[in-house]
């Protein structure tokens, strides 16, 4: 099968989980014998190469044309009060109708490529996807990784949720990564006949713990001062409202109370950085609470992984949760938000024989509290939930299986 991708960002630029789905799904086609064209934004200087092959796929990358100051007069009033502005919805605008166009007029038209089906990850690419429908026919997947509703707690742009849902109408299946993301879309007014659940994945080979030293766990500690007998809790993810980092920290006494040892590293940039250092000192938890406000690459993450005893995502929101995936996959024990709209709450099993972690209410500090104190007070249950999460993993959560099942979605489409 011949697949156009239209995705937001893809390796080198990668801002979260999207990238590394989009990157990890498209190499597992290749290696499947499909062939995949990307077409992903340029960087914001415009030096990423504008066509390449990378890893066997062919990589669009359109130039950036600035077009905000032609915006102003024809844009709806909730862009206009965008905190990222009128420069980020040009940007994007400019990326799905130059991606279409090149798409359309070039590779179809002129050098008479022949595409099976067209993918579109997210609003940030459907604009660009319908395009191409509207003009070729060609079937149109339009994958859903999150709603806008959702990601900002219903207080999100009505411009971009309308999109989603002209996406939905207009593609011919909708792609999404969770059956709780299948129910919140029904919620919505998306059709429901046409929505599939295809669940994310993770490579259970780089994420290994039998490839990290003992001296590269050792190192991450001591960049945190956590000494031996220290029991180190991960959060590792963007730092914003939806992701309950603050009800982590607000858990903390709670915790330390019970588990004196335990020590709290919060990974990520993100807009409440400032809030967060701020409620950690009002709350006098410096010594147990450390940041690092960056965007770490892959293989530092792996051996954040490796280094801590316990991860923590106590989202509000969290449509699928990849970095659970990742966490299982080194063998560590989890304790998750499960209220609301959770796909972490179908990742990670919380009671019988194959439990590999706790759900919480990540609305409650308590609760959270609560979970993190039945992970850490028992060593060898703590082993035991590791090691069940890395089982789960190698038998529903591998990106080869992952595309296989997406693949197989796209030519049942293909061939109605």
């Amino acid at each position: 099968m011949k697949v156009a991708v239209l995705v937001y960002e893809y390796p080198p630029k990668i801002v979260g989980g999207l990238g590394t789905y989009a990157a990890e799904i498209t190499r597992k086609f290749v290696l499947m014998d499909d062939d995949v064209t990307v077409f992903t934004m340029n960087d914001d200087e415009g030096t990423l190469p504008t066509r390449e092959i990378w890893r066997g796929i062919e990589i669009h990358r359109p130039l950036h044309i600035d077009v905000s100051d032609s915006l102003p007069d024809v844009i709806a009033e909730d862009i206009r009060k965008w905190g990222r502005g009128i420069n980020l919805f040009g940007k994007l605008l400019v990326y799905n109708y130059l991606t279409a166009s090149k798409l359309i007029n070039d590779l179809i038209r002129k050098e008479k490529i022949q595409y099976d089906m067209v993918v579109a990850h997210d609003w940030l690419s459907i604009m660009g996807g319908i395009s191409v429908k509207k003009e070729t026919k060609l079937p149109l997947a339009f994958h859903v990784h999150s709603t806008e509703k959702g990601r900002t707690l219903g207080n999100g742009s009505g411009v971009v949720s309308n999109i989603e849902m002209r996406g939905g109408k207009m593609a011919d299946i909708i792609v999404t990564v969770s059956y709780a993301m299948k129910d919140e879309l029904i919620q919505l007014g998306f059709p429901r006949e046409k929505i599939h659940v295809r669940y994310n994945g993770v490579d259970p080979e780089k994420y290994n713990p039998e490839n990290i030293s003992p001296d590269q766990v050792r190192k991450v500690r001591e960049l945190y001062g956590i000494n031996d007998d220290d029991l180190m809790i991960l959060f590792l993810g963007r730092l914003v409202g939806v992701k309950g980092v603050d009800k982590l920290i607000m858990a903390m006494p709670h915790i330390i109370t019970k588990i004196p040892q335990a020590k709290l590293v919060i990974v990520g940039v993100g807009e409440l950085q400032e809030y967060l250092m701020n409620l950690t000192r009002t709350m006098r938890l410096n010594k147990y609470v450390k940041f690092c406000f960056n965007f770490i690459p892959e293989e530092e993450r792996i051996n954040h992984y490796a280094a801590c005893d316990l991860a923590v995502f106590p989202s509000h929101y969290e449509p699928f949760g990849i970095v659970a995936l990742e966490a299982m996959s080194m063998e560590k024990p989890l304790v998750v938000g499960a209220a609301g709209v959770s796909g972490m709450r179908e990742i990670v099993v919380c009671c019988g024989d194959e439990q590999c972690g706790y759900h919480v209410d990540p609305n409650m500090p308590s609760d959270i509290a609560w979970g993190v104190i039945n992970v850490l007070e028992d060593p060898e249950r703590r082993k035991w939930l590791g090691k069940n999460g890395r089982k789960r993993v190698l038998k529903e959560f591998t990106w080869s299986k992952i595309a296989e099942k997406t693949m197989e979605l796209y030519e049942k489409t293909i061939k109605k």
